[in-house]
């Protein structure tokens, strides 16, 4: 327990004494992420604050997990570093997509094939238990991509991903530190107090952002927070923590990066527009669109993702497909009223012809 909250402590203090740093260096060698047509900020921003949540979480695990338990996480830190390398050469000179996403596979594929972080089973979705090998592959590799991306695109507003990325690392570190996996609760306790100190400069007015760096390493450490999560249920027995319906419990307890990509993906679709072509749709642009400031958009959506962790939680006797169902259809009605509100609102202010 005091290595867990050492852990916390630890990289909390890192990041927090790191980021006045990175601030003037940043200012000295104009890094800015500037603001536009898409931008939901005004002034130009330093966009390095990744590198502080990286080296405080890095940092902290390594300062902190006992070494009889270490084991898989060497191969979960070189993943990380893959991804770290992948973002800080992107919030410095930005690279292609195609040149990002090789190398998100390249680390998705360390963690499947060397840290073990991979889905065996759907769990009854469908119909399906255990899977090929082959498929677990393919489906592993693919939820890890899918999850590191969810939070990259939810990074639009102050407080928001680092806010997401707090929750979902406490809520699965707490759990994982009950069943006694500790290594992987103090990789969720090192991230979760980087990303808490980091919130200190990222709430309005911002002094800084996370940048690619910051939000691909927080999707990095969700998605193997969540597939451990799914795939742990088969090891842990008759135990008191033990989740039915995990798949979609963890599905609710990353309800927002994963609802919003999806519904955003299939709506640029259903216009005939690329899914990956950027535009105003997610779900905190029309929050800000329907009137809330950035930190009442945040708050709301923290909020919001709270309630779907204690349905997820409190239903989970219904089967899995059955909980699946039962979140995305909430989730969907609350969008389509949210996005009926934010039109309104656009319409209001247009000027009229």
């Amino acid at each position: 327990m005091f290595d867990i909250i050492l852990a916390f402590i630890t990289a909390f203090f890192l990041t927090y004494f790191a980021i006045p740093s990175i601030i003037k260096v940043s200012e000295k060698k104009g890094l800015f992420d500037e603001p536009g047509e898409r931008r939901s900020h005004t002034v130009s921003t330093p966009s390095l604050g990744g590198i502080a949540i990286f080296a405080g979480t890095i940092f902290s695990i390594v300062l902190w997990t006992p070494f009889k338990f270490f084991g898989p996480l060497q191969y979960i830190l070189c993943a990380f570093i893959i991804i770290f390398l992948i973002g800080a050469k992107d919030d410095i000179d930005p690279t292609s997509p195609a040149k990002k996403f090789l190398g998100q596979i390249f680390a998705a594929f360390i963690l499947v094939f060397k840290a073990d972080v991979k889905l065996t089973s759907l769990y009854g979705i469908l119909g399906i238990y255990q899977i090929p090998d082959w498929l677990s592959i393919i489906l592993s590799v693919f939820t890890i991509i899918v999850i590191i991306n969810a939070f990259n695109l939810i990074d639009g507003i102050n407080g928001l991903s680092g806010s997401v990325g707090t929750l979902i690392a406490v809520t699965l570190g707490l759990w994982f530190f009950n069943i006694g996996r500790l290594e992987i609760a103090c990789v969720a306790f090192s991230l979760a107090g980087s990303t808490i100190a980091f919130l200190r400069y990222n709430i309005t007015p911002a002094k800084i952002f996370m940048g690619d760096t910051g939000s691909l390493l927080l999707g990095t450490v969700c998605s193997i927070l969540a597939i451990l999560f799914i795939e742990s249920q088969n090891t842990i027995g008759d135990s008191i923590y033990a989740v039915k319906s995990a798949p979609s419990v963890a599905f609710g307890i990353l309800i927002l990066p994963l609802f919003d990509t999806l519904r955003v993906f299939i709506g640029r679709a259903i216009r005939g527009k690329s899914p990956f072509q950027p535009d105003r749709t997610h779900i905190h642009h029309l929050l800000l669109d329907s009137g809330m400031s950035h930190m009442q958009a945040t708050f709301t959506l923290i909020m919001v993702n709270i309630i779907f962790i204690f349905i997820a939680v409190m239903m989970q006797n219904i089967g899995t497909l059955n909980l699946l169902i039962l979140i995305v259809g909430i989730a969907f009605l609350l969008s389509t009223m949210l996005s009926f509100i934010a039109s309104n609102k656009r319409k209001l202010k247009s000027p009229k012809g």
